[in-house]
């Protein structure tokens, strides 16, 4: 039996890893992609472990295209567990240019054979936009264009992950003016499944939610519009984001180091984007730190995961396609100025018109009689100067 046709759970036994550190393994999972293995009953660690355990490890083939190798970091500095146990045991890593020795010749050589040896069976991770314009001549490896090396790749793949916005959607290189026509894989690949993992970076969690389902039972999580795993993409950041509090009372940092600032108020207003953000990282965090995201440092989430917001939009500028609001419990976030209606006005005078003319009527009536009892003491209307005149030339 060839190493990468055993299960995960026989690698790890002849590596010597203990069933302590899977279960450990598994309870980050649990956090991070809780319905990444499509567990029907209850959900424990114990549970995801027996599932981990009987999965096989999934060959996997990463290429890198336009990108800073973000990704892969995010990845690498993933810790319990580290990334010996992340990738090397869980996946078995065929070819992946920062993490391998070969360079050159060797490097191409590596990759035909991982392709050729796997072929119809390996999961394709890219990471970083393809470059279309000129036949893709912006960039090219070994003498060939990212278009040909894609495409290739692809063509043995059974499914295509595109981990981080850049492989999702083109992410920063396809901000206007856009010179190499960068795009996403699911522009160039359609007749594979394509899953989008899109973040600068994305949480390395939601990648092994993706890909351990995959090995687990041959199937891809549910997406959403985007192709992005409902898992992971489910709900705004903004819904369980730290400072939502404060935005539900108008509580607002309205610059940089001001009171509002210095004392975690929401950053609605400096520009975050989180209420128009698809993305966990309000609740799964980077390398177990809560505090490892824009807004756990004070700044306002960019909304990277956002194909119409992110390096599109100003950074510092709020979005312009959602008006959120708190509860009608609490002050408005910003209270309209309003102005005087005509219409109204105009209604309301009539009203206070026909009350005074009402009040003048009956005023009038009870003082039809000098010394009438009806007639209200200290009326300012005074009895008609014929009634007085009549009443005394009779007596």
């Amino acid at each position: 039996m060839r190493m990468k046709d055993r299960t995960i759970g026989r690698h790890l036994a002849a590596a010597q890893v203990s069933r302590r550190e899977l279960l450990a393994f598994c309870g980050k999972l649990m956090v991070a992609a809780p319905f990444g293995l499509a567990l029907t009953d209850f959900l424990t660690a114990e549970a995801v472990a027996q599932e981990v355990a009987a999965a096989r490890r999934l060959p996997v083939i990463w290429l890198h295209f336009q990108d800073c190798t973000g990704c892969t970091e995010s990845l690498l500095r993933a810790s319990k567990p580290d990334l010996a146990e992340l990738i090397l045991h869980l996946v078995s890593l065929d070819y992946h240019e920062t993490l391998m020795a070969a360079a050159g010749h060797q490097a191409e050589k590596s990759l035909r054979d991982a392709m050729r040896e796997s072929a119809g069976g390996y999961v394709l991770v890219v990471e970083g936009s393809i470059p279309t314009k000129e036949q893709g001549a912006y960039m090219k490896l070994a003498g060939r264009p990212a278009l040909d090396v894609l495409r290739e790749a692809a063509a043995g793949a059974a499914a295509v992950i595109a981990i981080g916005s850049c492989a999702s959607w083109g992410g920063i290189p396809s901000s206007p003016p856009d010179p190499t026509g960068a795009v996403g894989v699911d522009s160039v690949v359609r007749d594979r499944p394509v899953v989008n993992l899109p973040g600068c970076p994305p949480n390395p969690y939601t990648l092994l939610g993706v890909v351990l389902q995959y090995a687990s039972n041959g199937t891809l999580p549910e997406l959403d519009a985007e192709r992005r795993p409902k898992f992971a993409y489910d709900r705004t950041i903004h819904e369980h984001c730290p400072r939502r509090g404060h935005f539900d009372a108008g509580r607002f940092a309205r610059e940089f180091g001001d009171e509002g600032h210095r004392r975690g108020w929401c950053l609605y207003m400096l520009g975050c984007k989180g209420p128009v953000t698809h993305a966990g990282c309000s609740t799964r965090h980077f390398n177990e730190i809560p505090d490892v995201w824009p807004i756990g440092i004070g700044a306002p989430c960019v909304g990277c995961t956002e194909r119409a917001v992110a390096f599109r939009v100003p950074m510092f500028e709020k979005a312009q396609n959602i008006h959120p609001t708190p509860p009608d419990t609490y002050p408005p976030i910003e209270a309209p100025l309003g102005r005087i209606d005509p219409v109204a006005t105009g209604l309301a005078g009539l009203a206070v018109g026909a009350a005074a003319g009402a009040t003048y009527m009956a005023a009038k009536r009870f003082s039809r009689r000098q010394g009438d009892e009806d007639v209200p003491e200290g009326s300012a209307i005074a009895p008609p100067a014929d009634d007085v005149e009549e009443s005394g030339g009779g007596s």
